[in-house]
Order: C-alpha cells, then sequence, then structure tokens
C-alpha cells in the first residue's frame, strides 16, 4: 500500500508485481474503491508480467473523502489524479484498464494526455461524448434501487451493506448463482475501509468541466472494449459504440455477463488483457 497526493487530496494505492514491468493502472467505476478489482483479477494480471496498480478514487476506501453532498470536482480532476499517481510511480506511460466511469475517465487520458497511454481496455463503459442516436442507460431495476438512499440509515451498518450486496446483485448477469456471502463478505471489507461510507455517493453529482463531445473518436492507442451482454448499467450498444466510433479498437461481447468482473471469466478476461497489452507493447 502507498499513499499519493495530488493537490490536498491522498489518494491510497496498492501494487502487485514486479516494478520493472509493464505498468498497468485500474481505474474503477464510480462509487467503487480499489476492492472493485477483485484480488483474483490483479494477480492474474501480474502473474503474466504486469505491474498492477489499482487505487482508491476520491470519496472512496482510504483516500481523501469529504462529507455527502459536499463534492466539488469534476471527471477531469478524477483524470488528474490518475496522472499523479504514475507520477508518483515514477512511471511515464501505462496501460489502462477503466471499467465503468473509470472506463469514461481513460478514455479522457488516451485524449487529453496520449504521450501517457500506452493502451486501453475498456470494461463495462460508455464513450466519452457520445454524439450519436441515444444508447440505452441504467435499468429501471436500478432506478427503483437507487431511489431507496433517501431513506437509508447510514448509521445501521447491516442496512447499508445490504443495500450494497443488493447492487452488485443487480449489476449480475445470468452466468450463474449469485454468490451471496462473497459479495457479503467484500462488502464487509468496504465498510471497513472508510469512516464515510455514504460519501461514495458523492459521485453522483460527478459533471465534466470540458466539452469532449464526440472525441472518443480521436483517440489512437490500441483499444480492447470488453462489455457484458446484460450490462444493465450501460447496456452492451455502449459498447459497440466505443468500438464502432475508435479506430482499430476490438470488441468482445461477454455472454450471461452484466455490469461486473464475474469470478468464473476473470482468468479468461485476465488472459485476454495481457495478450492486448503484450501486442501494444510490440
Amino acid at each position: 500500500m502507498r499513499a499519493v497526493t495530488n493537490q490536498g487530496i491522498t489518494l491510497a494505492t496498492e501494487t502487485f508485481g514486479e516494478p520493472g514491468n509493464p505498468a498497468l493502472l485500474l481505474l474503477m467505476g464510480a462509487t467503487a474503491s480499489m476492492l472493485g478489482w477483485p484480488d483474483e483479477f490483479c494477480t492474474a494480471l501480474a502473474g503474466q508480467g504486469l505491474y498492477v496498480i489499482r487505487f482508491d478514487h476520491r470519496d472512496t476506501g482510504n483516500s481523501t473523502t469529504v462529507a455527502p453532498g459536499e463534492a466539488n470536482y469534476s471527471v477531469e480532476e478524477l483524470a488528474d489524479d490518475a496522472i499523479a499517481i504514475l507520477d508518483d510511480y515514477g512511471i511515464s506511460k501505462a496501460h489502462l484498464i477503466g471499467m465503468s466511469l473509470g472506463g469514461y475517465i481513460a478514455q479522457i487520458l488516451a485524449v487529453a494526455r496520449p504521450e501517457r497511454v500506452s493502451s486501453l481496455t475498456l470494461i463495462a463503459s460508455e464513450p466519452l461524448g457520445w454524439d450519436g442516436e441515444a444508447l440505452p442507460h441504467i435499468s429501471q431495476d436500478f432506478l427503483d434501487h437507487f431511489a431507496l438512499l433517501g431513506s437509508l440509515d447510514w448509521s445501521d451498518r447491516k442496512a447499508v451493506k445490504d443495500f450494497l450486496v443488493e447492487t452488485q446483485r443487480l449489476c449480475a448477469g445470468k452466468w450463474g448463482e449469485f454468490d451471496h456471502g462473497r459479495e457479503s463478505a467484500r462488502m464487509e471489507q468496504v465498510l471497513s475501509r472508510t469512516n464515510s461510507i455514504a460519501s461514495m455517493f458523492n459521485h453522483g453529482a460527478l459533471r465534466n468541466r470540458e466539452d469532449w463531445t464526440g472525441r472518443f473518436r480521436e483517440i489512437s492507442c490500441p483499444t480492447l472494449v470488453l462489455h457484458g451482454e446484460e450490462d444493465p448499467i450501460l447496456p452492451v450498444e455502449n459498447g459497440r459504440a466505443i468500438a464502432a466510433g475508435i479506430s482499430g479498437a476490438s470488441l468482445t461481447v461477454l455472454p450471461k455477463v452484466g455490469h461486473e468482473l464475474p469470478r468464473p471469466s476473470i482468468s479468461a478476461i485476465a488472459d485476454q488483457i495481457a495478450r492486448h497489452v503484450r501486442a501494444a507493447q510490440v
């Protein structure tokens, strides 16, 4: 574990693998800490000869948090956090894996700081600055679930954990039976790593500082798009739009997968990403 500072913000980071190997920075989605990247995923990538860095976004985990409703940072500032981490580790250029909001941030970096990005892997993401016909987004089941936030008692640890576990259940595709016990244990870890769990929903107020309309089409680095066939947050049409708009991008649709990294698929996904990274290194 290592703390990185950026403009008064402390960011908690963790690494897997050897520092001399090609660097791979993992950017997780909204409201999620570094624990959104399963340990098995990180170790599988490190086992493929990569130096893996995961971190807690602002308002998650061990990184700096502000009171719920008091955050005033932009998506671009989250992108700046990623650059600060690379700088602190002395990494001039890295491969990026972004999931959901993390994929959006990764695209910003590939457009605004292309000299720092060796390749992109975008998982369950939407196109940066989409300017085509409207794409489908979050399901009604999720909207109904998040409507409960207003009445959630944040001092009731069990109620909060149950809410977070149900969020993960709604994310899951039909690849197999949802592992309630595993997710419950993970959410206990999430709750234990922050003193303001409600602050993670500050991400719901995130806004862009700049106009990115259509700019995902400027991305020129090697790009791999992975998208669950049954994603209820950002349906698969979003992944198809990214792949169609970025020259040379490849798309893999993951059957029966939702907005998630399902445990049975972790090894295969890590293998595909490692092949993509090795090809980009060449």
